[in-house]
């Protein structure tokens, strides 16, 4: 008989998620999903909202991304209100929006990430954790927790709050930079670099021992999306979107928030209330395709700063195209991170970043508005209609784990068909499975926005667990 092997939840992720593997009789992987089981309606909960309250709501989506959503959110209300924000405070949200990149990849890399590739796929569980990484590697988990309070110290002092900064609003910024904060932060960068290169180091020399890892998770061809600037240099908060095929051909370029919904798409399945992205001129599946630190470094000519573009070459050297696997967003958050260390240090020199002028001012000037920035995970993009008082009338987000979607759930079999043979598994070979998803670092919250009509299944169950009724909604 068919069996199904259920990994529920999938651990060390950001938010509830389940993988389900479909055995055939002889024991071998037929099939693999990986499942997102919680759902948040945000965009329904907007209507009816004043406009310029949206950034402030959108940042409640996440405790871990805040900035993100805050950045994307003001865009799409600065295009209602057809207004450009001063350079200064461009440069601020900037600043903002790299330093929660930083600390996001940390939690990323070094919280859930790590103790697999420091302790082994096959270690003690009760071990595989940031306190075994610590007591194991103390400099290790020192670096992981340094480069996470870089990034929150930061947004603490530009933002107030380390989590749900209401700062950024539409129009640029409430607040101008002091000297003073500029200076505590310039103290932060010594500390910050260390610990990076030291990651980076650490990384580089083990990256080989998981050579069977690296063939497996979610390795195969496919398209890439990802901002960046008019120079090709990488982008997180302004630009355009590229999308560049598995050879690095350009496929669609500048791709701007007006434009992104009408060359992307979003289809359903039925075991997920994460949508599923995809090109809309190829199609679903066939459009699907990846974002975040993976994808933009394969895109991106350049980083912009000194230190980066070295660690892009030397990974643009991993393959003689885009890099494929799955495996390789480990490197690439560790690459992102010291570009955004480089360039909030480059930021912080900017002769006018203690400008006061940080805020434009303006009202409903058009019905709808759309604004996309680069989140830790990838692509981000708001889009919003308003009446003619400014009411949110309808609202919509695409997040980066919903571009990703489609690629998580290849990965899972791809990994699940190569480490699962005869019926028989470990519990190291399912944290294997479990570890492809990890690599995307997924936020559940973010995505979980249910579109059309999902299906449902209600069950009444006995108190001995016996089905006693059941509905279903396809």
């Amino acid at each position: 008989m068919s069996q199904t092997i259920t990994i529920d939840p999938v651990t060390r992720l950001e938010g509830h998620g389940k993988i389900t593997i479909q055995l055939n009789r002889e024991g071998e992987v037929e099939d693999a999903h990986f499942h997102v089981t919680q759902v948040r309606g945000f965009e329904r909960f907007s209507e009816g909202r004043p406009f310029y309250e949206m950034p402030s709501l959108m940042a409640r989506i996440c405790g871990i991304c805040p900035v993100s959503h805050l950045i994307a959110s003001a865009k799409a209300c600065e295009a209602i209100m057809s207004v450009r924000i001063p350079h200064t405070a461009a440069q601020l949200r900037r600043m903002l929006n790299l330093a929660q990149m930083v600390q996001s990849h940390a939690l990323s890399f070094f919280y859930l990430s790590s103790p697999d590739l420091l302790l082994g796929m096959e270690s003690d569980p009760a071990a595989r954790n940031l306190f075994g990484v610590a007591a194991a590697k103390p400099e290790l988990g020192r670096a992981g927790v340094g480069l996470r309070r870089f990034g929150q110290t930061i947004i603490e002092s530009l933002g107030s709050k380390r989590i749900h900064p209401g700062w950024v609003v539409p129009g640029g910024v409430t607040e101008p930079l002091s000297a003073e904060k500029r200076d505590a932060i310039l103290a932060l960068l010594p500390e910050a670099y260390a610990n990076i290169k030291l990651a980076l180091g650490w990384y580089k020399q083990i990256a080989e021992k998981f050579r069977q890892e690296i063939e497996v998770f979610a390795n195969f061809p496919s398209l890439f999306l990802g901002l960046i600037n008019e120079d090709e240099s990488i982008e997180f908060t302004d630009g355009a979107l590229r999308l560049i095929d598995a050879e690095g051909a350009i496929v669609a370029d500048g791709i701007t928030a007006s434009e992104f919904t009408q060359v992307i798409g979003e289809a359903v399945e039925p075991y997920s209330y994460t949508k599923f992205a995809y090109y809309k001129p190829l199609g679903y599946p066939q459009g699907s395709y990846r974002v975040g630190p993976l994808a933009r470094l394969n895109i991106a000519k350049s980083m912009g700063t000194p230190l980066a573009d070295a660690e892009l070459a030397e990974f643009k050297q991993l393959a003689a195209g885009p890099v494929q696997s799955s495996f390789y967003f480990h490197h690439a958050r560790l690459v992102d991170m010291l570009y955004g260390i480089e360039k909030i240090e480059q930021i912080l020199s900017d002769p006018l970043i203690l400008d006061k002028h940080v805020r434009a001012t303006a009202g409903v000037n058009r019905p709808e508005g759309a604004g996309q920035a680069e989140a830790p995970r990838g692509t981000l993009m708001h889009h919003y209609k308003v009446d003619e008082n400014g009411k949110i009338t309808w609202a919509n987000l695409v997040i980066a784990t919903g571009q990703n979607n489609h690629a998580m759930n290849q990965g899972v079999l791809q990994a699940a068909k190569h480490f699962v043979k005869n019926g028989k598994f470990t519990e190291g070979i399912l944290n294997r499975v479990e570890a492809v998803v990890r690599t995307f670092d997924p936020c559940l919250s973010c995505s979980s926005h249910a579109v059309g009509q999902m299906p449902l299944v209600l069950s009444l169950l006995s108190a001995d667990g016996k089905v006693l009724d059941r509905v279903v909604r396809s």
